[in-house]
């Protein structure tokens, strides 16, 4: 993989049994960036950010192309999948904070993926990950309590906060604000945008203000197809495609 590119996609279409989901899609993400990806209900963006840590491992699912994030060739029989997905981390819609304390979820990948580290220094990977998603002044006094007691904010942040003690090449976000009041969405926006340039962030969403407010690039699918690729504003200013100016006006979708 070339070293400006931690994603590269390339030809890459999948099929769940005989419907075509993604049709010959191809993509590079930079190091550092945020890429957001808009467009309609069931036009492909969550599978193919579910193909990123190879989520879509299924009988029925079956693809083509070629696709390399993180250094890990995906498509590979051979690739260490719990590997692939300490590096290339997930956020999906919901927070999915693990049955344990707020401690517990932070250091649960440490403790799976480097036993070894001393707890001393697990202590201090735990506080480094709360202060980057802006969640340790809130936490800090009360580590030992179940992560369920958190608000749905703080639980998406935590669900964040979980896999950066790893240092993840890339971050995976499903509509990660679909489930949060708009005090919730501008916090976790806030934080995406704290954590520019040091980590790689793909967000799939709805809110076309949110893809503006947040991401440096911008993709539109549609049915399958990725439509239009560019800078943001460019995207939402002066769109290439008309299929893009359709939707981004209300015409589509």
């Amino acid at each position: 993989m070339s070293a400006d590119r931690v994603i590269s996609v390339r030809g890459l279409s999948l099929w769940y049994g005989a419907f075509r989901a993604l049709d010959r899609v191809d993509l590079a993400v930079v190091p550092g960036e945020i890429l957001s990806m808009i467009g309609p209900s069931g036009c492909g963006k969550s599978t193919l950010l579910r193909c990123f840590n190879r989520m879509n491992d299924q009988p029925y699912v079956r693809t083509e192309g070629d696709l390399e994030v993180a250094g890990y060739d995906i498509m590979a029989p051979k690739t260490d999948v719990l590997a692939l997905r300490r590096d290339v981390g997930m956020v999906f819609q919901r927070p999915n904070p693990l049955p344990l304390s707020i401690r517990d979820n932070v250091l649960f990948g440490v403790r799976l993926h480097a036993s070894r580290t001393p707890k001393s220094e697990q202590e201090g990977l735990m506080q480094d990950a709360l202060e980057q998603v802006l969640l340790w002044d809130q936490v800090k006094d009360r580590l030992h309590d179940d992560a369920e007691t958190l608000s749905l904010e703080a639980r998406q942040k935590l669900c964040i906060a979980r896999l950066l003690p790893l240092k993840p090449k890339v971050l995976l976000m499903d509509e990660p604000c679909s489930a949060l009041d708009p005090n919730g969405i501008g916090a976790v926006e806030e934080l995406m945008g704290s954590l520019r340039g040091k980590y790689t962030q793909v967000v799939v969403t709805h809110n076309m203000q949110q893809a503006r407010r947040i991401s440096d690039r911008c993709v539109f699918m549609l049915m399958g197809e990725l439509v239009e690729l560019g800078a943001t504003v460019d995207v939402f200013t002066r769109p290439k495609d008309e299929r893009t100016a359709r939707y981004i006006e209300g015409r589509y979708g």
